[in-house]
Order: structure tokens, then C-alpha cells, then sequence
């Protein structure tokens, strides 16, 4: 064991981060299964979730960049079987069922008002609505905030933007956020909510309650695990922890040898090293990441890892976005390489590459646009398209469709 810090390039830390993400993985030939989303439940912690369908949801594209083409219903099968379900983990996230012990100490926050201020405020209101609609779902089943609240309390006034929630959502998003409730997803993305033991499985809802530092520790670890090496604010960030109660179980971890420290040659903080970690060799990695990649949820993390300004321009009004609306990073071997603005066309059959940016430190572009195409045809088959519209925009949309003619 190392006296002192672990010493890495910026390369190996690179490498060891793709590794850690299940990303060097040769993906499987044959039909991807509930097993295959298993592993990458593990591999990477948690799965976050979000509406967006410019390419497909994003969860599902964390799993292909992964293993490939497969059924989007595996993630409602492995719910229905107990072995996932959704809460805060990074945003809104798909989590294995058996992280739910180190993540009630959030759930007793939002007991506390821990939560969302306009959640909270809404239940402290009305109890008696909030009992209510514990007792709905109690009676009902599985339902969505929209039937419930047919029933308990139906809207007053048309529908606004995105959040504008009723009382009886707000109040489901209470409970979800205490760990009364839990959810679901339906075809179409809605979320159903469900008493919390009717989805996750008995043995774990009986498993003790670790104390939340403890609790804490073990989502670190499992960060570290996901990372490969990485900052005290990479680690706190990736279930969204304070980094301030995060860095004396960081020390702690570090005395009891979970974690190894170690330093990063062109890194200011100090880092810590995933003592399993596989060895930091070259990988043949090659994959299309969706915005909400758990390889670059921390934008910080990306600039130092791979020297890539990222921003996600979803929100961005469209005079304003430098690459586009939906901009997936191009990872190759253990650096991104690239970045395309992508849209499906579903009735046409066509996966638009509306911008096709190569890196500045990246590889010459001959090197690039041959796996980059093999991929996106990939993307392109698994989204049942028939083929890619190429427009001419960024430095590797010319190579790109000469190699696509």
C-alpha cells in the first residue's frame, strides 16, 4: 500500500474514469436483458432521468452508450420485480433497490422541510389533504398525480408551463421526497405513484437504517467506485451531497484505507482513488453521451478530465445556443473527441446530425469520422431510422458525410 498519494497522469486519470463507467466494456452480442441493465445499475450507481426525446430518453441512451440496443421497457420490468426504483439520487434518478438504506437520511430531511420549498410549503398547509392523499394511493394503487387529483381535488384553472403543479402533485412530490411514495414510469413517461413497499422489495425495507454519516460514507464509496478517481467535489457531487459534510468522512475513508488519496498531475484539489479501481490501460471505448451522462454530469470534472468547455443548451434560447439544442459528446478511446447536435426524425426515418463539432485537442479528423459514423449508425438502427441526414455545420460534417455516402 502506498505511503503517500497515488500518483496519475491526467491520462490514466482519464482512463480509469471511462473504466469506472463501464465504458471500456466490449458491449454484448447478443439480446440485451434485464441482466445487462442490472450491471450498468451497479457499474454506474444511478441512472438520471429526464423528459427530453430530441434522440430518445436519456436514461435509456446512458444504457446504450453502454451495452447497445435494447428494449426501453427493461427499466419497468426491473421495476416491476423490485430490483429498481426512482428518487433523488443525482436529480431524479433510476437507482438499484438496494442503495434504499443509505438514502433515508434524505427522506427524514424532507420530513424535517428539507425539500422542495414549494412542496413543503403545501403540506404543512393542509395536513389533512396530505392524508388524504397518502390514503388514496393506500386504497388505489398505482396512479397517476392527474387521476388523483380528479378525485381529491380537481384543478381549478387550465394547465400552465411545465411546473405549474396542483396542490395534489405538489403534495405526491411530498411524499416522494419523504420515501412514502415512490414511482414508476408508464410507456409514455408518466411518472405513477405507488405506496413505497409495494415497490421496493421486503428484505430491504427491513434492512436497519444506517446513521446518515454512515449512510453518506457508503454513497461515497459508491461514487469513488463510479469515478475512479476523482475530487472531493466530484465524489459529493455525484449523489448530490455537501461537500462541506462530505470532507471529513472523505479523511475518515482515507485513514480506514477505503480510499486511497491520491494527486492528479494537472489537478489543484487533491483526489481520492478507488482502491478496486482496474489499472488505467488504453481503452477502444466508443460512444454517443447523452447530456445527463453520469460520465459528465459535473461539468467542472469534464474541463479538468478532458478539457471540454460543456453546457447543456436545452434551456438556452435558440439565438443564443453556441452547439445546439440536444449536443451529445463523442467519447473515443479515453478522451471526447467531438460533440453533435442530434434530433430523430422519427417519420421520416432519419437521425439528424444538425452540427458535428470536432475538439480542439483532439485526434485529425480522418481518425474520428469513421468510428464517429460507425456509431451514430448504431444510434440510428437501435432508434429504428433508417438512415443519417448530415448537415453542413461544424469541422467534421464534410469528412463525416463523405463517409456516410
Amino acid at each position: 500500500m502506498p505511503s503517500g498519494p497515488v500518483a496519475l497522469s491526467i491520462v490514466e486519470a482519464r482512463r480509469l474514469a471511462v473504466r469506472a463507467q463501464g465504458l471500456a466494456r466490449a458491449r454484448p452480442s447478443t439480446k440485451v436483458t434485464r441482466r445487462h441493465l442490472h450491471q450498468v445499475m451497479n457499474t454506474v450507481g444511478c441512472i438520471q432521468i429526464d423528459a427530453v426525446t430530441a434522440v430518445a430518453r436519456s436514461h435509456d441512451l446512458v444504457v446504450h452508450a453502454r451495452v447497445g440496443a435494447h428494449a426501453p421497457s427493461l427499466f419497468a420490468q426491473a421495476a416491476d420485480v423490485g430490483e429498481v426504483f426512482e428518487y433523488w439520487g443525482h436529480e431524479a434518478s433510476h437507482l438499484p433497490a438496494h442503495v434504499h438504506p443509505f438514502l433515508r437520511w434524505r427522506m427524514d430531511a424532507a420530513k424535517r422541510g428539507e425539500a422542495w420549498a414549494s412542496v413543503v410549503e403545501v403540506a404543512r398547509a393542509d395536513p389533512r389533504f396530505v392524508a388524504s392523499v397518502r390514503d388514496a394511493v393506500t386504497e388505489r394503487g398505482a396512479s397517476t398525480a392527474g387521476e388523483l387529483a380528479e378525485l381529491l381535488r380537481p384543478r381549478q384553472r387550465p394547465k400552465g408551463a411545465w411546473w405549474d403543479w396542483d396542490d395534489t402533485k405538489a403534495v405526491l412530490e411530498y411524499l416522494f421526497w419523504t420515501g412514502e411514495v415512490t414511482a414508476r414510469r408508464r410507456a409514455d413517461f408518466t411518472r405513477v405513484y405507488d405506496l413505497t413497499e409495494r415497490v421496493i422489495p421486503a428484505d430491504i425495507l427491513a434492512a436497519p437504517t444506517p446513521p446518515p454519516d454512515q449512510a453518506r460514507s457508503e454513497l461515497l464509496l459508491r461514487a469513488a467506485r463510479a469515478m475512479g478517481v476523482a475530487t472531493a467535489e466530484d465524489l459529493a457531487d455525484y449523489y448530490r451531497m455537501n461537500v462541506v459534510d462530505c470532507r471529513a468522512l472523505l479523511d475518515a475513508l482515507v485513514a480506514s484505507k477505503d480510499l486511497l488519496a491520491a494527486r492528479v498531475d494537472t489537478w489543484r484539489q487533491p483526489a481520492y482513488l478507488d482502491p478496486q479501481a482496474p489499472a488505467p490501460r488504453p481503452t477502444k471505448a466508443r460512444a454517443l453521451l447523452a447530456p445527463f451522462d453520469s460520465l459528465i454530469w459535473f461539468r467542472p470534472r469534464v474541463e479538468r478530465l478532458f478539457h471540454m468547455t460543456y453546457r447543456v443548451e436545452l434551456y438556452t434560447p435558440a439565438p443564443k445556443r453556441r452547439f445546439g439544442y440536444y449536443v451529445m459528446p463523442f467519447l473515443l478511446g479515453d478522451e471526447l473527441v467531438g460533440r453533435l447536435d442530434l434530433k430523430a426524425d422519427r417519420g421520416a426515418g432519419v437521425l439528424k446530425v444538425l452540427l458535428a463539432h470536432r475538439e480542439p485537442q483532439a485526434p485529425p479528423a480522418e481518425t474520428v469520422v469513421e468510428p464517429l459514423h460507425a456509431e451514430l449508425m448504431d444510434l440510428a438502427h437501435w432508434l429504428g431510422l433508417e438512415r443519417l441526414s448530415i448537415s453542413h455545420r461544424g469541422e467534421l460534417a464534410r469528412d463525416l458525410a463523405a463517409v456516410a455516402r
